[in-house]
Formats: C-alpha cells, sequence, structure tokens
C-alpha cells in the first residue's frame, strides 16, 4: 500500500499493514519511495500520513478512542 507523507508529498511503500490499521500504534514502518534507490525502511507518524489522493487517513486507524469521541 502507497500513502503520502503530507510535508514531503513524497510517497511512503506502507510494509506494516496491520501497524498502520492499529489505532493503538501511532507510528508505521515504511519505506520512502523517492530516489532512484530503495531506501531503507523507517518508522513514519501515522498523522503526517494521506493517501495520495490527499484524503486523511481514517480516524479509526489513528484515534485509539474514536467510538467515545
Amino acid at each position: 500500500m502507497l500513502l503520502q507523507e503530507q510535508e514531503s508529498g513524497d510517497l511512503i511503500e506502507i510494509l506494516d499493514v496491520d501497524g498502520l490499521v492499529s489505532p493503538a500504534k501511532n507510528e508505521v514502518l515504511g519505506r520512502n519511495q523517492a530516489g532512484e534507490e530503495e531506501q531503507e525502511p523507517a518508522k513514519f507518524h501515522k498523522h503526517k500520513l494521506v493517501f495520495p489522493s490527499g484524503e486523511v487517513l481514517p480516524r479509526c486507524w489513528v484515534e485509539e478512542n474514536y467510538k467515545t469521541n
């Protein structure tokens, strides 16, 4: 799955989809797709990621208590 980093506009290949959809985790393991060579995996803050269309991530992926708020 590819997401986009809001600040840089770079595409991020998500390596841990389970971590992405878990509201208990604030960071997700991914790989930046900028440049010609494959980058090393790194952790990205979920609140800084959006879908390539610009749409934000669903609240149930980023807020642990999304049902009570």
